[in-house]
């Protein structure tokens, strides 16, 4: 770190994962499942390298896309009620926390009323994990951040807490809509588990609308998202040498309204076969034949009151954006 932010109160760093090499492992093993399967998926948790956090980034400014803005908005004008509902001394922790660009409006809340605080990103990004870092120490020095290079799993596990202080897990950006319904729930419980009771989590979900408007938000007439969702063959193309040539591609956003999700899918142009070298596989292709790469379940109030109280949680309080297009549900974890 620079030589000025040793003096500051206490300096970030990022823990890297240590389970490094059994996630690489993971990817070509998850891979591998991925593409012989019918119909064929790739996990959307692999778009975020690099680039592919950089791209997201860029897609939170696209117009089409509502969620961000109804969000922000949401946050900047409930933070400081939102925090106030958990008193005492608190301790943010953050899933998939990317940029914490948001997750400012209640960092500023809590130092309102407290002169300290400990923030605990958890992001897959190792790079964007050091910048945000460094960039919120930049603007606030009383802030103690511990960011953790890993999955939700291992980083729940290695939440820490000073005696008498409550935990806000932020989940924001409707991270939660990319979990089909069991998985939801299994993530959520896991959260719980690693929580106390009084402890709260404050859930970013997406609801219900019309379908145009929901298939606009995930495939911009920009092509942002279409680029996000190709740089995930090229990080295959990269990692497990393989030779996916993107021109022989097209991205595709579809609502499907029986299951209350937008789909992201890879669609094949012609006939293909591509070779994974660095796991021994080949994987043929039809015209028109898709990989799905990601869901983004939608949700209405009575879902995520259900969707709490399944997994151990007891619904506080819901604020809407001026639209009510987005919700920021703040639960908390129940006896």
């Amino acid at each position: 770190m620079p030589a000025e932010m040793k003096a500051s109160w206490l300096m970030p760093w990022v823990i890297p994962s240590s389970v490094q090499g059994p996630r690489e492992s993971g990817l070509a093993a998850e891979v591998r499942a991925g593409l012989m399967a019918q119909p064929k998926t790739l996990p959307p948790k692999y778009f975020y390298d690099e680039l592919g956090s950089h791209l997201f980034e860029a897609i939170c400014h696209l117009p089409e896309y509502y969620l961000t803005r109804a969000e922000t908005a949401i946050l900047k004008q409930y933070a400081s009620a939102m925090v106030g509902r958990l008193p005492g001394r608190n301790s943010l922790v953050e899933l998939g926390s990317g940029s914490a660009v948001k997750t400012r409006y209640l960092i500023e809340a809590l130092l309102a009323r407290q002169s300290r605080l400990h923030y605990q990103p958890i992001d897959i990004s190792a790079s964007m994990l050091e910048q945000s870092s460094r960039d919120l120490f930049r603007d606030y020095p009383q802030l103690q951040i511990t960011a953790r290079a890993s999955d939700y799993t291992e980083g729940l596990g290695q939440i820490e807490r000073k005696d008498g202080e409550r935990i806000l897990v932020l989940f924001l950006g409707s991270n939660i809509g990319n979990y089909d319904p069991p998985a939801a729930l299994a993530l959520l419980r896991e959260m719980r588990h690693a929580l106390r009771a009084g402890d709260g989590l404050l859930l970013g979900a997406d609801l219900k609308k019309s379908a145009s408007t929901l298939e606009a938000a995930y495939d911009d007439a920009l092509g942002v998202t279409a680029a996000f969702n190709l740089n995930l063959l090229v990080r295959l193309n990269r990692e497990l040498d393989a030779d996916f040539d993107l021109a022989r591609f097209e991205h595709r956003a579809i609502y499907n309204r029986e299951m209350s999700r937008v789909e992201m899918h890879l669609v094949s142009r012609f006939a293909q076969a591509i070779h994974l070298r660095a796991i021994g596989l080949t994987v043929k292709m039809r015209e028109g034949e898709t990989i799905h790469t990601e869901s983004s379940y939608k949700y209405d109030h009575l879902q995520l009151t259900a969707l709490a109280e399944a997994s151990g949680f007891r619904h506080d309080a819901t604020w809407l954006d001026a639209q009510e297009q987005f919700s920021c549900n703040l639960w908390l974890a129940a006896d």
